[in-house]
């Protein structure tokens, strides 16, 4: 689909603002205009052509690999001497979809992001999808040095200290389930699928203790989701 898009210069002042914040996000001028369109329009404010509607699931899926990618070969540098699970483990912590909400938010992605603003679910979890959008828009653009470029001096070094990522306690759900032993207190996990797009999707879990909700975490896995929501309960209840 991406290279139906033809080659578009900045032609009103919407355009020059995308132009502007994608300088300012990403460190780069836009080749390719209509790539970095695409990639901050989400399938609520899509139209169907042809059977198929414009959205940035497409490039989000594409920049997921990437941006896996560009932090796994950052990584495998930087710790020559760590095994394959330590690896897995750290760029796990950086690229979970709570991990990428929360840069895509420092990072000004909410500035740029077309969804339907009705929806409040969608604001919960879009950020990070539409950072992963960004990734395969620059990396169609690009090319992969260039975006392994703006991954390490965009994302990775002014956002995360690896010190505190490596010695942080990933498991939260088990931390909370052991706290609410200590406790004498309840504690469930309800789980929910979210329909992303037409082959995506997505689950939310909303953990209750003592049948009072706690956190509401997101996740592509049920499991991902449930550590997402411990984390936010441990954060909420300073375990």
């Amino acid at each position: 689909m991406w290279h139906l898009l033809s080659l578009s210069k900045p032609n009103s002042k919407e355009d020059k603002k995308l132009v502007t914040a994608i300088k300012t996000i990403a460190g780069i001028t836009p080749g390719n205009l209509a790539l970095y369109k695409l990639a901050t329009l989400h399938s609520s404010r899509g139209k169907e052509k042809n059977g198929f509607r414009e959205s940035n699931e497409r490039l989000e899926y594409l920049g997921d690999a990437i941006l896996g990618a560009a932090v796994a070969d950052y990584l495998f540098k930087k710790y020559p001497f760590k095994d394959e699970g330590f690896l897995t483990e750290i760029r796990s912590r950086i690229v979970n979809r709570e991990s990428l909400n929360n840069l895509a938010k420092k990072m000004g992605i909410a500035a740029i992001v077309q969804f339907d603003q009705k929806n409040i679910q969608l604001q919960k979890v879009i950020l990070g999808n539409t950072l992963e959008a960004l990734v395969g828009a620059i990396y169609l653009d690009k090319g992969y040095l260039r975006t392994k470029k703006f991954v390490i001096d965009k994302l990775i070094q002014p956002y995360f200290d690896l010190e505190v990522v490596v010695s942080s306690n990933s498991n939260h759900k088990s931390k909370l389930i052991e706290w609410t032993q200590r406790e004498s207190k309840e504690i469930r996990f309800d789980v929910e699928e979210i329909k992303k797009g037409r082959n995506q999707r997505e689950f939310a879990a909303q953990v209750f203790i003592a049948d009072q909700p706690f956190g509401q975490g997101f996740g592509l896995t049920k499991k991902k989701a449930e550590q997402d929501a411990a984390e936010k309960t441990c954060i909420m209840l300073q375990i």
